[in-house]
């Protein structure tokens, strides 16, 4: 099996974190790639599962080493992915999954494009674009949610015309009509690019 380096986008409410959870379930041989923030934990976050926490300080020493695949400021916390541990596991014969936001997978398509052709990170890597059947699809979603108010649902919106707009970028799009369909179809993709089929 060629270990995979699985980046995986979707603007919010296409289901990404189900089709996620339901990749690690059934592939025990993907791991999923731990981000690292600044910001502060929030209740029942652990350290090492949900985030990397780190301190300012920490986070632009890394940052200056030249540690990070990717990183962003959002709202005054940094956020970002360090190389080191999905480069080792992927020379240990284990698939990372990444799920980021489509700035994120830019910056890594760029990291990954510049490695040599037979580096793991570079021959593993497949991007993938999570999408709702519809725009009014995806507001039906955030609504039925419950969890967010009319103008939260009206920046995600916003937020996902942007996103949806960059879905071209992204050598696989997976739209989630009918979560079966779709996670049959993602695990088609990683399948034959693992060689399991």
């Amino acid at each position: 099996m060629t270990p995979l380096f699985i980046v995986i986008s979707a603007p919010s409410g296409a289901g990404k974190t189900t089709l996620c959870d339901l990749l690690l379930q059934n592939y025990p041989e993907i791991t999923y790639s731990v981000s690292c923030t600044t910001r502060e934990p929030r209740l029942n976050e652990e350290d090492g599962v949900d985030y990397h926490f780190l301190t300012v300080e920490s986070f632009k020493r890394l940052l200056d080493e030249g540690r990070f695949l990717e990183h962003a400021r959002v709202h005054d916390n940094y956020y970002g992915t360090l190389r080191d541990p999905i480069e080792d596991a992927l020379k240990e014969g284990q698939c990372v999954l990444l799920d980021i936001d489509v700035a994120g997978a830019a910056q890594i398509r760029e990291q990954v494009a510049r490695l040599p052709e037979d580096a793991p990170m570079r021959r593993g890597f497949i991007d993938i674009f999570i999408r709702a059947p519809s725009r009014d699809d995806l507001e039906a979603r955030l609504n039925s949610r419950g969890t967010d108010s009319p103008e939260v649902i009206e920046k995600r919106l916003r937020n996902a015309d942007a996103e949806l707009a960059r879905a071209g970028e992204y050598r696989y799009q997976v739209v989630n009509d009918d979560l079966d369909t779709a996670f049959k179809r993602l695990c088609d993709i990683i399948n034959v690019r693992a060689g399991l089929v």
